[in-house]
């Protein structure tokens, strides 16, 4: 091959001469990046993000119910909840179930330590929850027609049970929801992250998979509606969910991720900051 030829080949398959194609490298860099500078936001940042990404989750919810109550339809109101979805990543708020991949991406190769994850999972879970929570009173109050839908919708959840069928639920609503974070981050393109977040929905909210922060949010709406349903039956049904949630997300998708781009992590660990607290945000 002469030295033109060369030259046009080497254009054609990009600058990275690493053991990986460059657009797997740029994407491992957009996540590690991302995930270290959300794992250093201050502990008064990640309750205010958690708190908008459960507003957010609400404006979905809204959208779901509104749909739901006119077309008792749960394909087409999974569509709609893609509304949320789409709020939270362009509004770029924080949501419990999106930080399976992109921290502990950022931990295991060192930008991060395990003390920050823990900061932003606990703060991230409590300020979803109260601002769901919050954000379903005003709803509940501004559309009382749907209390029906809404307490019909909640009671899918709770009347389920503990078993093979809930926990598989529960794993696949852990996976899709990292799964979606794992397409917008695979792409630069809004139009992308956008109709990942339209798949993204359609799959949680449409197939009515088990997610820790979005069916909670209908179950609380049913409470606001004076459903014959209390917070501990909601707390049992919740401390199996989000333990499926985290292992579908992270053993499916999270793990699987990290092996296949294993020499990246590599590099990074042996290139990462004596001391995490402190990450480097370029290479």
């Amino acid at each position: 091959m002469s030295d033109t030829e060369g030259d046009a080949r080497r254009r054609e398959l990009g600058d990275n001469s690493g053991p990986v194609e460059e657009e797997v490298e740029e994407s491992f860099d957009r996540t590690v990046e991302e995930g270290a500078q959300r794992l250093n936001r201050s502990f008064r940042d990640v309750l205010i993000t958690g708190l908008f990404g459960g507003f957010e989750i609400g404006i979905g919810i809204m959208a779901y119910l509104g749909v739901l109550h006119e077309t008792e339809n749960h394909l087409l109101a999974g569509l709609a909840f893609s509304a949320g979805l789409i709020a939270l990543l362009l509004a770029k708020s924080e949501l419990f179930t999106e930080g399976f991949l992109v921290p502990i991406a950022a931990v295991i190769a060192r930008e991060a330590s395990y003390a920050q994850l823990g900061k932003l999972w606990g703060g991230t879970l409590i300020a979803n929850l109260v601002g769901g929570w919050l954000f379903m009173a005003l709803i509940m109050t501004a559309f009382p027609q749907w209390s029906g839908t809404t307490t019909t919708a909640a009671n899918h959840f709770l009347d389920a049970g503990f078993n093979w069928e809930t926990v598989c639920l529960a794993v696949l609503g852990g996976s899709t929801i990292t799964l979606m974070t794992r397409m917008q981050h695979g792409t630069d393109n809004v139009t992308g992250k956008i109709a990942a977040a339209i798949v993204g929905a359609f799959l949680l909210a449409g197939m009515q998979l088990f997610h820790s922060i979005l069916d909670p949010l209908l179950i609380f709406g049913a409470i606001h509606a004076g459903a014959d349903i209390d917070y501990l039956e909601w707390l049992g049904w919740f401390s199996y969910v989000v333990v499926f949630n985290v292992l579908g997300g992270i053993l499916l998708v999270t793990a699987l991720r990290l092996v296949s781009a294993s020499k990246l992590v590599k590099e990074r660990r042996e290139d990462s900051p004596v001391n995490p607290e402190e990450p480097r945000h370029s290479r």
